[in-house]
């Protein structure tokens, strides 16, 4: 018998297994589970945490527009990857991200993908996306839903600037479960409807709601713009002290249902208070945060990220994680989309708060 073969024995508790017991179950596709690893076992990501400075990925975005023409790329999108899991071309987990760049006048050829998607305008003016045939107007810090499976396309109005704006999707995941698609509009744009941002009027006031009887898992409200989303945020910090490990924290939500946006992703807007720092703590689930404003810093399995507005970084599942607004006079606010809701719906989301004797679960 051979070392490894002993030493794989030991590792199963058993008396020693024959000599070519393992050769025999490789090369039959199969494998002792007894020599893979014992217990216990808690979540151990491969991605890591990482911070993109947008200040450094900007240029290259704008250089990408000079030479890929919106005709010929309907995906004309910088990605932002993560060296732990290069292999699936995600930021963290099963999630991808990165920065879309449309030049003045431009638009892209409308598509739709299984994969649901998220956008977060930086910057610029006159951005527009028609989804479902709903054109949308878009402007800096607004969020957009992108449900699956629905017909979109997007363009830049304006005739001075360059919009650029954070992609997000599951593609990693939808793409591990065998379950993508990508098709391109044989007509290439949508017929739009009467009216611009048409869920916006149905949904705009916050207050009241369409009948929701019949309403989709996905979000009816496509749209939510900044003004009202910092409004909501400022007035929660006004009458609440908010969560020891996220701030003054918030949901954007499928109107409704009260959920998610998505079946399969939640987003979320928080905002640090001047000088405020969240106390540690850890989730199943990956998460992309965007410095929507202000600037502080990150701790995150143990790294400082350094942040700034519109820079992007990443928590992978199951690290330790805290914020900090560095600005004693201006408050900070963190955008962030993660896999939550499938976590949920598979019963695996769990969290814990860091104390002095480890970790329990948070309250």
């Amino acid at each position: 018998m051979t070392d490894q073969a002993v030493e794989r024995a030991a590792a199963g508790g058993g008396p020693p297994a024959p000599d070519d017991f393992y050769d025999r179950l490789t090369a039959l596709g199969a494998e002792a589970r007894w020599t893979v690893e014992s217990g216990p076992w808690s979540p151990r990501p491969d991605a890591v945490p990482m911070l993109w400075r947008f200040a450094e990925l900007r240029p290259l975005a704008l250089e990408s527009a000079t030479f890929v023409k919106g005709d010929d790329a309907a995906l004309r999108v910088v990605s932002l990857i993560n060296p732990g899991s290069a292999d699936r071309g995600s930021a963290v987990g099963h999630l991808y991200t990165g920065l879309q760049m449309l030049n003045p006048g431009e638009s892209m050829t409308a598509h739709r993908h299984a994969a649901s998607a998220m956008r977060f305008v930086i910057e610029g003016t006159g951005a527009w996306t028609t989804i479902g045939g709903d054109r949308l107007e878009i402007g800096p810090r607004d969020f957009v839903v992108t449900p699956s499976r629905l017909w979109h396309e997007h363009g830049n109005a304006g005739d001075e600037a360059p919009v650029i704006w954070q992609d997000g999707t599951n593609d990693p995941l939808v793409d591990a479960l065998g379950a993508n698609f990508f098709e391109l509009l044989p007509e290439r744009q949508q017929t739009t409807g009467r009216l611009v941002n048409t869920t916006l009027l149905e949904h705009g006031n916050g207050m009241l709601k369409p009948d929701g009887r019949r309403a989709s898992e996905y979000s009816s409200l496509l749209a939510y713009p900044w003004d009202k989303s910092y409004e909501a945020l400022r007035d929660l910090a006004r009458v609440s002290d908010g969560s020891p490990y996220d701030g003054i924290f918030m949901e954007y939500v499928n109107p409704a249902t009260g959920g998610p946006v998505l079946p399969t992703m939640s987003a979320h807007l928080q905002l640090l208070r001047p000088g405020a720092a969240t106390r540690a703590h850890r989730h199943t689930g990956s998460v992309v945060y965007q410095v929507a404003k202000g600037r502080g810093h990150s701790v995150v399995a143990g790294e400082r990220l350094d942040w700034r507005e519109n820079d992007i970084f990443c928590v992978p599942s199951w690290a330790w994680h805290e914020h900090a607004n560095d600005d004693p006079s201006e408050d900070a606010c963190l955008f962030s989309f993660d896999d939550f809701p499938t976590l949920r719906r598979l019963g695996l989301y769990v969290e814990e708060a860091l104390t002095e004797n480890g970790g329990h679960q948070c309250p």
